[in-house]
């Protein structure tokens, strides 16, 4: 239920570990892999307008996007991919509201070659990530063990990082004052209908993190539990943290739904764990779900018609020792004009019951793939 337009293009990093583990070994020779190797890409028009009520000025902006990547063939297990994303300012409400989303006109986002073989695959450079606190862009090293029935294994480590969709693009910067972070990220799902996948995260000199999520599924309902927790260096000054989840949710007919609830500690809160990434917070914003002293509650609904995608997610932070509250509201349509055209449309509806700090927005976006 997350922003529609933010992060489309990243991919699953598992799924390129399931199709790299039945990968031969390809072209028989570097040109043939030159080749055989596939572009891909989108163009978009995308536009957002924040309608602030608490005293500051209105803001918003609209923006032209293109992609462009290629990814070669196999070539005795290697392979390499490019991509670049450009952006086109078409106009904003008060100066500079698209140039402090847009750092920069374009970005390489991806650069880098894989090393693919049976059960094993190691990736190098600039690439898209999405595990449970890394996401985005990042410049990485990435190896993973499909060979053990049943079970994904993820060892990575990331220094440089940075976020690029239609609606904001940022530069690379470093992790961890380039230190980085190291993740071990196993799933296993040996079980029927369930889903096990504990992690561990460290980033040198500053915190360590960790954590179990489950996630059962079956034909009618579903659910999550999951808990995290963190270790912090002395010298960084904030308190451990820990978060808990827990959702129901069912699909049927057509028809989903689902309600969660999410808890962080009294201490120190989670905030330093999700710098890198996170995919426990289910709002647009959620400005405070990983504040120390959280909790949140939440509900979802979905329904497609006429092949249009509804979405309905509204929830309810208290936080801090006043239990002080923030309300938000996000409906969202998506409607497929053609196999590779898609319009989609958020509105958002932020009430800050103490700051005073309310707003609403609608985010829209046209996107054809290719």
């Amino acid at each position: 239920m997350k922003n529609l337009f933010r992060g489309q293009t990243i991919s699953l990093v598992t799924c390129g570990l399931i199709l790299s583990s039945t990968m031969s070994f390809g072209a028989d020779s570097i040109d043939a892999a030159f080749k055989e190797g596939k572009a891909s890409g989108s163009l978009a028009l995308y536009g957002e307008k924040y309608d602030n009520k608490g005293g500051d000025k209105d803001t918003g902006f609209g923006n032209g996007n293109a992609t462009v990547a290629f990814e070669t063939g196999s070539f005795y297990g290697l392979s390499a991919k490019a991509e670049f994303k450009g952006n086109l300012k078409l106009g904003e409400v008060e100066h500079n509201d698209h140039d402090n989303e847009y750092l920069n006109n374009s970005l390489m986002t991806e650069a880098y070659i894989k090393y693919a073989t049976e059960g094993f695959s190691l990736t190098a450079g600039r690439q898209a990530i999405d595990l449970e606190w890394l996401g985005d862009y990042n410049e990485a090293v990435v190896a993973a063990i499909t060979a053990i029935p049943d079970t994904t294994i993820v060892l990575g480590f990331a220094n440089r990082q940075a976020e690029s969709g239609i609606d904001l693009s940022e530069d690379f910067e470093d992790i961890n004052d380039n230190k980085g972070a190291y993740v071990l990220d196993v799933k296993y799902a040996g079980f029927d209908g369930v889903e096990l996948n504990p992690y561990f995260y460290t980033a040198p000199d500053a915190l360590d993190w960790y954590g179990l999520k489950a996630t059962f599924t079956t034909d009618y309902f579903g659910a999550i539990a999951h808990y995290a927790a963190s270790s912090v260096d002395n010298s960084v000054g904030v308190e451990d943290g820990s978060i808990g989840h827990v959702e129901l949710n069912t699909e049927v007919a057509g028809l989903s739904a689902g309600v969660g609830y999410i808890k962080t500690d009294k201490d120190g809160g989670v905030e330093l764990m999700g710098v890198a990434g996170d995919n426990i917070n289910p709002f647009d914003d959620g400005n405070y779900v990983y504040v120390a002293d959280a909790r949140t509650v939440y509900g979802f609904l979905g329904y497609t018609i006429a092949d249009v995608e509804l979405g309905a997610l509204y929830g309810q932070t208290t936080y801090g020792s006043n239990d002080d509250k923030e309300s938000e509201l996000n409906l969202t349509a998506a409607y497929p004009i053609t196999e590779t055209l898609t319009a989609s449309i958020l509105y958002g509806d932020v009430n800050a019951e103490v700051s005073g700090n309310d707003y609403n927005k609608v985010l829209a976006s046209v996107e054809y793939t290719f």
